[in-house]
C-alpha cells in the first residue's frame, strides 16, 4: 500500500534477459503487485523472470517460517504471451490483471532497467493525491536530466513531442515517449482500454484517449537513465508509422470533442488553415517551377493558412489547459 492506495506495477519485457532480474529485485516494498509480462521473448527473459520471482517469494515467506510455516502469496506475478503482441499489448495484459486484482493505481516500468525505482513514489503522487488521473515522467524538463540520452533519441523525442502535443491536446507534455507512467483504475475503466494501440505508439494513443475523456494529466520531472540496454524502437520506421497514427487520432479527437453540439471554431480554423496552407504552397511551388505569374498572392494564402493553424492550436490548447496538472512540486531530487 502507498498512502492508502493499492499499487500495481506493470513491467513489459521483450528480450531483456540481462536487465529484468534487477528490475524485479529492486521493486519498492510498497508495491502490492508487480505484473511482469514477457512478450514472447526469444532469449532467456522468461527463465530470469521465473528465477527472480521465486527468489522474491522466498524472501517474503522466510520471516514467517518460524510461525508454523505460514506462506504469503508472492507479489510478483509472472505472465507470458505465447506470441509476440507488442509493447502496448503487454501493458494492457498487465492492466487487465491489475484491475482484476482491484489495484487502485497502476504504474508502468519497462523491463530494461532505465526507470529508477527510487522515484516511483514521485510518479504515483499526482494520481494518488487525486491531482491527476494519469502521470508521465518528463526527462526533458531540465538539461541536467538529458545527460546520457543519445542525440538521435533526443531528436526523435523532441519531434514526437511536438506531434503528440498537436494530436493529443496536452500541450504541457514534453516527453510523451516516456513509458514511466501511473494511472488510476477508474481512468482505465473509463477510456475503453481494449481499444488502445498494441505497439510502441501505445503511449501516444493513450494521451489522445485521455484528452477525449477529459482526464487530467501530470508531467513529473525526472532524470534520464541509460546503460548498456538497446532500445527496441527504430526511429527511422517508428516516426513515420507513429506520425500516421497521430494524424488519424488528431482528426478523430477533433471530431469527437468539437462536433457533438455543432461545429466548433477550432475545427473551422484547422480546416481553413490546412486548406489555405496546402493550396498556397502548391501554387507557389508551381509558379516558381514554371515561372508563370506572381507568387505574392499564393504566398499570402500560405501565410493566412499558417496564421489560421496557429490560432486553432491556441484555441485547442486553451480548451485543454484545465486538464493539465503539474507534477513539478512533487519532484524531490
Amino acid at each position: 500500500m502507498y498512502r492508502g492506495k493499492a499499487i500495481g506495477v506493470v513491467v513489459p519485457a521483450h528480450n531483456e534477459e540481462s536487465f529484468i532480474g534487477p528490475v524485479i529485485d529492486t521493486m519498492p516494498s510498497f508495491v502490492d503487485r508487480a505484473y511482469i509480462v514477457d512478450d514472447c521473448s526469444r532469449d532467456g527473459t522468461w527463465d530470469e523472470i521465473l528465477e527472480h520471482t521465486e527468489q522474491a517469494t522466498a524472501r517474503r515467506v522466510a520471516p514467517f517460517a518460524s510461525d508454523g510455516g505460514q506462506e504469503l502469496d508472492s507479489r510478483i506475478v509472472p505472465i507470458r504471451h505465447e506470441t509476440q503482441q507488442g509493447r502496448g499489448a503487454a501493458v494492457k495484459t498487465g492492466y487487465r490483471q491489475a484491475l482484476a486484482d482491484e489495484m487502485d493505481v497502476i504504474a508502468v516500468m519497462d523491463g530494461d532497467g532505465q526507470m529508477d525505482p527510487d522515484i516511483l513514489d514521485q510518479i504515483l503522487d499526482p494520481v494518488v493525491a487525486g491531482e491527476a488521473d494519469y502521470s508521465v515522467g518528463n526527462r526533458l524538463s531540465n538539461t541536467r536530466h538529458l545527460v546520457g540520452m543519445p542525440p538521435f533519441r533526443l531528436f526523435g523525442n523532441v519531434l514526437l513531442m511536438g506531434l503528440t502535443r498537436i494530436s493529443s491536446g496536452y500541450w504541457h507534455i514534453r516527453d510523451p515517449q516516456n513509458g514511466y507512467t501511473a494511472v488510476s483504475a477508474d481512468t482505465l475503466r473509463d477510456i475503453d482500454m481494449e481499444s488502445l494501440y498494441d505497439q510502441y505508439g501505445f503511449l501516444n494513443d493513450m494521451l489522445v484517449k485521455l484528452n477525449v475523456h477529459g482526464k487530467r494529466v501530470a508531467s513529473v520531472p525526472m532524470p534520464s537513465r541509460y546503460g548498456d540496454e538497446e532500445s527496441g524502437i527504430r526511429y527511422s520506421t517508428f516516426i513515420p508509422k507513429l506520425s500516421a497514427l497521430l494524424l488519424r487520432n488528431f482528426v478523430w479527437r477533433l471530431w469527437v470533442k468539437y462536433t457533438k453540439s455543432g461545429v466548433h471554431p477550432v475545427v473551422v480554423l484547422y480546416v481553413i488553415g490546412a486548406l489555405a496552407t496546402l493550396i498556397g504552397v502548391l501554387q507557389t511551388g508551381w509558379r516558381v517551377l514554371t515561372r508563370r505569374g506572381e507568387t505574392e498572392r499564393s504566398m499570402q494564402m500560405s501565410l493566412l493558412g499558417v496564421a489560421s493553424l496557429l490560432s486553432a492550436m491556441m484555441g485547442d490548447k486553451k480548451n485543454s489547459d484545465e486538464l493539465s496538472s503539474s507534477g513539478r512540486r512533487k519532484f524531490r531530487r
